[in-house]
């Protein structure tokens, strides 16, 4: 595996946070290679970023976010390692991990892939970007992402119909929309479509801190009070109660760097020692 960074995140859903952070795991690569990807330093494809660890280092360093005070173990684009989480999910719980794990995922993955990781997860943390294919042509790396979503989320829906708090914790699924710019009707089709076919079994957080990576700024709108209020009166028009909504706002403008040792602002993120022992160590070899 390669993992790109390991700490505590404050960023996520208040309910994955916790006291002190979410203990998030950001592995290098992704399936789906969004033009406008906020990681784009860690998620385009044959990228060599981050730092290659095993499975039983893997399983460590878990042991050692849990240490750290992590509410829970986030797993981030993790699909494409699946065989060896798994084998260091194992390993960690023989070794007193027993931390609940959330999966973090844009959806574009294969359903029988997540049959092979789910009796692992307590929490799954999906992406559903969209339902439009021109929308999927221009943000999304794949026009074929819609079909593969909306397999996934009905699987999550039949697999995990029961989503709440347990003890301040978020079990279930919980179902992330990001407002793309100029593309507010298209929103709009996701939201009636999680009112059908998921609401009954899901969290929603409707997000919309869209940030593009630098130089690719041009010609995309910004998102306006309007259109905003428009979602917000939708979303009680479709009686969806149970979940987030991000404050217009709370569009701060920056990205991640992962190029440093804590890539998102202090307040945010507490970087695991470990880990970047592990990384400064394999970088002055």
């Amino acid at each position: 595996m390669r993992i790109a960074w390991m700490g505590l995140h404050r960023g996520e859903e208040p309910p994955l946070v916790g006291e002190k952070g979410s203990g998030t795991v950001f592995f290098t690569g992704c399936p789906l290679h969004c033009r406008y990807c906020q990681n784009r330093q860690i998620s385009t494809r044959n990228s060599e970023a981050g730092t290659p660890v095993t499975v039983e280092q893997f399983a460590s360093l878990l042991i050692d976010l849990q240490s750290f005070g992590a509410a829970n173990v986030n797993l981030v684009t993790g699909t494409h390692f699946i065989p060896s989480i798994i084998q260091s999910l194992e390993l960690a719980r023989q070794k007193g991990v027993s931390l609940p794990v959330v999966w973090n995922s844009s959806g574009f993955e294969a359903v029988d892939a997540l049959k092979m990781i789910d009796p692992h997860i307590g929490t799954y943390l999906i992406d559903l970007k969209t339902l439009d294919v021109q929308v999927a042509k221009t943000f999304c790396g794949s026009a074929d992402y819609i079909a593969h979503i909306e397999k996934v989320i009905g699987f999550l829906v039949a697999r995990h119909p029961a989503t709440g708090m347990e003890q301040g914790v978020l079990r279930g699924t919980l179902v992330r929309h990001l407002l793309f710019p100029g593309t507010e009707k298209a929103t709009e089709e996701v939201l009636r479509w999680f009112a059908a076919h998921a609401k009954h079994a899901a969290w929603l957080s409707l997000m919309v801190q869209f940030v593009p990576p630098k130089g690719m700024e041009a010609s995309l709108p910004e998102i306006t009070e309007e259109a905003y209020d428009r979602l917000l009166e939708l979303l009680d028009e479709l009686g969806i109660e149970d979940g987030f909504v991000q404050e217009l706002a709370d569009n701060i403008p920056w990205i991640p760097d992962f190029e440093r040792d804590n890539p998102f602002p202090r307040s945010f993120a507490d970087p695991l020692p470990e880990f970047l022992q592990l990384k400064h160590r394999l970088l002055n070899r």
